[in-house]
């Protein structure tokens, strides 16, 4: 590798954890770290509870003081990368300056989704994205106030735990006539749906908003199909979308439904161009079209392939993908995917609140999601990874112990018929 070094787009947990890695491979040339942000790289997921609720800021720094020294990251904070030469291999900033690289790693994550009848930073609207929009958020739900949050996905209703338990009023708005439809089960939408109305909040399922409306005494009021709503505080939590206008313009693939597209090994359409992360989209085993996928775990995961595969190292193993959200004092994971072809099967009671779903495509699990039940998920992951069909009907006795039926699943998958 020449001395050009790596260059870096993008300063969040992706880009960190790959400058972490790189050292880790034994990668002792300039790693450059370009961020928008004037903060070292954090973690996102406590933006939505934990910095909500909290006296003052928790810690999110991705990597410790200690780590962070010797990683030897030239952090330039508040840069812009504005241009990428793939020719002459060059990124260039907002201010002028032009960087080289031998091999640049985009890891310029996601912006919110936003909405034209409420546009960021006008008073009472809020979006969720930084640590400067969680404070923000956080002064705001302040003094009780009645509060609207248009979308009723995982940020929105983290968002809602925590504006309830802050004293705030809240209506979820939702587009869809369930919660996280696209994601779990029936069973696990009305357990939650449930949940969040025994919490206090005011669920607007199968509703939209059109407007947002300035009434006297710095409210708003919101038009919506079930009729107006007046509030303190708007907060739109409506998703995702990938920050590809980097590499779209440069002239990299971009996949049809958006994100910069990679290959199993992190890189994109040009050979010296990597990306990870939540601005990507991948080609994966088993699936018609590249997927995104915006999670914690994948956010490391593509970091760290990304690094090995600039090194030419060997890659780390692929990993499945699992999610997980906090949603006020009960924890959701999943394993896999979910796809709408998946039937489940349940064990326990969600009336208990401890409950535990695996989808399954002709007795081969591919999609779990636990309810307060993480360590029977651990206990059955094995069984999504080795993708064999299983008997699911012992799954579902409650008698039945998950770790020893795991294993005879897989004692009777490796004997030969």
């Amino acid at each position: 590798m020449t001395s050009r070094g790596i260059v870096i787009v993008g300063a969040g947990q992706s880009a960190a954890v790959a400058a972490q890695a790189l050292r880790e491979h034994g990668y002792s040339g300039r790693i450059t770290m370009l961020g928008r942000e004037r903060h070292r790289p954090y973690e996102r997921p406590a933006l939505s509870k934990a910095a909500l609720v909290a006296a003052g800021d928790p810690r999110l720094d991705v990597l410790t003081d200690e780590s962070w020294t010797r990683s030897k990251i030239d952090l330039r904070s508040g840069s812009d990368a504005v241009a990428l030469d793939l020719l002459q291999q060059q990124v260039r900033l907002a201010n002028g300056q032009v960087l080289e690289y031998e091999i640049c790693l985009i890891a310029t994550g996601g912006e919110a989704t936003t909405l034209a009848a409420a546009t960021a930073g006008r008073p009472g609207v809020h979006y969720l994205r930084t640590q400067d929009d969680a404070r923000r958020l956080r002064a705001a739900l302040q003094g009780t106030p009645r509060v609207a949050i248009l979308g009723g996905g995982f940020l929105g209703l983290e968002i809602a735990n925590s504006a309830l338990s802050a004293g705030a009023s809240v209506t979820v708005i939702e587009r869809a006539t369930s919660l996280l439809d696209r994601f779990v089960p029936p069973g696990a939408s009305a357990w939650l749906a449930s949940r969040m109305r025994a919490a206090g909040a005011r669920l607007l399922l199968g509703a939209s908003c059109s407007g947002v409306h300035s009434v006297p005494v710095d409210r708003l009021c919101l038009t919506t199909s079930t009729g107006d709503l007046e509030v303190d505080e708007v907060i739109i939590a409506i998703g995702l979308s990938p920050n590809d206008a980097l590499a779209r313009d440069a002239g990299l693939e971009i996949a049809a439904g958006g994100g910069i597209l990679v290959d199993a090994s992190c890189r994109t359409s040009n050979e010296h161009v990597f990306a990870c992360g939540d601005c990507t989209s991948q080609r994966r085993p088993g699936q018609a079209v590249p997927t995104r996928i915006e999670s914690w775990q994948n956010a490391n995961e593509q970091a760290r392939t990304a690094a090995a595969a600039m090194l030419g190292a060997p890659l780390p193993a692929p990993a499945l993908p699992w999610f997980w959200t906090d949603q006020g004092k009960h924890n959701i994971q999943m394993l896999g995917l979910p796809s709408r072809d998946l039937e489940y099967v349940r064990r326990g009671d969600p009336a208990n609140d401890k409950v535990l779903w695996i989808g399954h495509r002709g007795s081969v699990p591919l999609h779990g999601v636990a309810i307060n039940a993480g360590a029977d998920l651990r206990a059955v992951r094995p069984l999504f990874e080795r993708g064999q069909p299983v008997r699911l009907e012992d799954f579902q006795r409650d008698a039945t112990n998950l770790r020893a039926w795991a294993k005879q699943m897989q004692a009777d998958t490796a004997t030969p018929a």
